[in-house]
Formats: C-alpha cells, sequence, structure tokens
C-alpha cells in the first residue's frame, strides 16, 4: 500500500498561492499542513506528520517534499510556490 502511495506522489505535483511582501518574501511559511490540505484535493489523504519539511519553506520556487511513508517508504511530492 505504502509503494502505491509513493508512486502516485511521484506523479502529483501541488502548487500552493501565497501571500509575498516586496522583496519576495512570504508572508509567513508553507506548512506541512498547507501541503497536506492542498493533496486531499489531489486526492491523496496523508497525516501531515509524515510530510518531511526539512524547515517551513519561506519564498517562491518549485520543492522537493520527502513524504515517510513507513520505514523504508519514502515518497517524493513536487511542490510549487507560487505567487497568490
Amino acid at each position: 500500500h505504502d509503494h502505491k502511495i509513493a508512486t502516485q506522489l511521484d506523479k502529483v505535483s501541488i502548487t500552493l498561492k501565497v501571500k509575498v511582501g516586496e522583496d519576495e518574501k512570504l508572508f509567513g511559511s508553507v506548512t506541512a499542513q498547507m501541503i497536506a490540505e492542498a493533496l486531499i484535493e489531489k486526492g491523496v489523504s496523508l497525516d501531515k506528520r509524515i510530510i518531511d519539511l526539512e524547515e517551513p519553506i519561506k519564498a517562491l520556487g518549485i520543492y522537493t517534499v520527502n513524504v515517510k511513508l513507513h520505514a523504508e517508504v519514502s515518497g517524493k511530492l513536487k511542490v510549487w510556490v507560487v505567487r497568490e
């Protein structure tokens, strides 16, 4: 089951629209919770605790986020952070 989700994640990319200030800095940061909610809209339901953000995302760009599905299984998820 975890392998199936990992394969699914490899094919999914999510786009998060965020408010940015003058110097392209985000107001606040992108959190695992926001990523989990965006995934639900794509039909993938994950516990936000397994979304492994090394640090909160604080800038626009494309990020590859690790998702720890199981001790031996992790998936990769593409997250596009764009200006609202």
